[in-house]
């Protein structure tokens, strides 16, 4: 059978006109089924503000895989609320469900991830954290205002710790121990915030076994800069815990303890400063009144004995003491008793006992100033000499310590100001006119006649007196040129002289024979001494006796 010439033709133009729009539709229906097919449900969340979220930029986030994205993002009609519609991916879906939780999670602080640039530059986000439990599908929930608790899938354990204050730490913020990182932050629980906040902080295996129920914990964000004698230290716990906020902690080798169990409390102390001095056990709180300006001492000064820190300050006041009727400064702070080893002689004696002591002992609070430069005081507790007999109150559990003005640089200042014036006291001017007389009537007295003329006759003498040296010399120079042979005269004399001696001792001396007569001859010229005594008694009674001799014989 023949085919017409015309039929022929019209079967080959007409796959020729439409085979690109065919083509077009079949891949523009694939990408519409391929789209369709990994699209998720659209869900709504509701949060107090939006907080940085933008439309068709911010993302919903899983584990930091894309989970949705931001389609709109508009006021409840209420006014309470923001409404955020995410249109999620087909993996979200078996995520959502009344048990998932939503967050707003700022760039770069979520889980420690600051390692791009691209993360800080992504933009505010939503977190989501499905629950292991099987809950019901829904499309409409309601976001957390603040991050979960989260879970740790790495081997490990949780401990709570309390704060005051939750500080600059975050979810994510890193944990230290000996300065390595051991773990995080995965949140913190809101129920009793009346009290105090409690951080859930996951330490890994191996590290959680370090964690002792005698363990210290501190908040080691930002950094710790500190004037002291030594100059400014300044201590970073690293980069990372400086821009999350971090946590450190420490345990003692030498304390036998056994490993922590899971969910043991711990406080969490400001800084490694309190959690050091918290390590010392037993804590005494004193308090001391003074009467003087406190200028310089704040809230957390030390307190000192010896120069050495056994305490710090942990209140300030003023009130009024009906006693000396005088407004007084309250300082309260507590001492690590432990810090001073042996003071008690064993934890049975009560801690009140040794301070009483000491405080009849002279035991005194003083104020001291740590630094010229800053003006920082501390407390500083010294044996003061001379103190006045005191004793050691009690209210409660707190220690009353009686304060003195006397001690430290203080006191040194108050001297030195009661010298000045004391100085100032002197009457300067009236010395000044006192010595300016003394000096008018010096200078009368060294210009004035009497002295012009007593020196000029004070010349004559001395000329005089020149005059009488030079005649001595010219008369005397031949008695001076003779000395030498007047000095051999005399030796010559001398030696004769010593040789006269020499013989009269011989002749004349002890042991001579002249020596030896003239004894024999004394008593010879007695006798006869004493027979003319008796004949001049005779003669002076009887005189008739010279010319008729002595007729009374026997008879005087």
């Amino acid at each position: 059978m023949t085919v017409p010439a015309a039929a022929v033709h019209r079967r080959r133009r007409f796959p020729l006109v439409w085979i690109v729009p065919i083509v077009t539709a079949l891949i523009g229906g694939w990408l519409a089924w391929d789209t369709l097919s990994k699209r998720g449900p659209t869900i709504t969340i509701s949060f107090e503000a939006g907080q940085g979220l933008q439309a068709g930029q911010s993302q919903l986030k899983y584990k930091d895989v894309v989970m949705g994205t931001v389609k709109t993002i508009t006021v409840a009609p209420d006014l309470s609320k923001v409404l955020v519609t995410v249109e999620t991916v087909r993996e979200a879906e078996k995520l959502l469900s009344d048990k998932t939780i939503f967050w707003i999670v700022k760039p770069g602080l979520f889980a420690g991830n600051i390692t791009g640039l691209d993360t800080l530059l992504s933009g505010t986000y939503i977190g989501m954290r499905p629950s292991t439990e099987k809950g019901k599908e829904q499309s409409s929930f309601v976001g957390q205002e603040n991050p979960p608790i989260l879970e740790s899938d790495v081997p490990g354990k949780t401990f709570k710790l309390q704060s005051k204050r939750i500080g600059s730490i975050s979810l994510g913020s890193p944990i230290f121990y000996r300065d390595i990182e051991v773990g995080t932050v995965l949140g913190w629980d809101l129920g009793d915030m009346a009290r105090h906040v409690t951080i859930h902080a996951f330490i890994r295996a191996p590290f959680d076994k370090y964690v002792h129920d005698d363990s210290l914990f501190w908040d080691a964000s930002g950094i710790s800069v500190k004037l002291d004698g030594n100059g400014i230290r300044v201590q970073l716990e690293s980069v990372k815990a400086l821009l999350l906020g971090g946590i450190a902690f420490d345990t003692d080798p030498d304390r036998k303890s056994v490993s922590s169990a899971p969910d043991q409390v711990f406080p969490l102390y400001p800084n490694r400063a309190a959690a050091n001095s918290a390590g010392y056990g037993r804590k005494l709180y004193m308090v001391s009144r003074f009467q003087g300006s406190v200028a310089g001492l704040a809230v957390g000064a030390d307190v000192t004995l010896h120069g050495l820190k056994i305490g710090e300050v942990t209140e300030l006041g003023l009130v009024f003491d009906s006693k000396i009727n005088r407004i007084v400064v309250p300082v309260h702070y507590q001492v690590e008793a432990d810090r001073v080893g042996g003071v008690a002689g064993g934890r049975d004696i009560p801690p009140g006992t040794v301070a009483a002591d000491m405080v009849r002992r002279g035991f005194r609070a003083t104020l001291d100033t740590s630094s010229l430069l800053t003006g920082t005081k501390v407390v500083a507790l010294q044996y003061i000499a001379d103190a006045p007999p005191a004793e050691l109150e009690r209210d409660g559990d707190i220690f009353i310590v009686p304060s003195s003005e006397t001690g430290g640089l203080d006191t040194i200042t108050r001297s030195a100001a009661e010298l000045l014036g004391k100085i100032n006291s002197i009457d300067f001017a009236g010395i000044g006119k006192s010595l300016s007389g003394s000096a008018k009537g010096l200078d009368d007295i060294v210009n004035g006649p009497q002295l012009k003329k007593t020196l000029a006759s004070l010349e004559a003498t001395m000329a005089d007196a020149q005059d009488l040296m030079r005649r001595l010399d010219t008369a005397g120079a031949p008695a001076i040129a003779r000395l030498p042979e007047i000095s051999k005269s005399l030796d010559d004399s001398l030696v004769q002289i010593n040789r006269l001696a020499a013989s009269l001792n011989t002749g004349y001396g002890d042991n001579s024979r002249f020596s030896r007569e003239i004894d024999r001859l004394l008593p010879q010229l007695n006798d006869t001494a004493r027979s003319f005594r008796a004949l001049a008694d005779l003669l002076s009674r009887h005189p008739e006796a010279l010319i008729q001799g002595r007729t009374n014989k026997g008879k005087e």
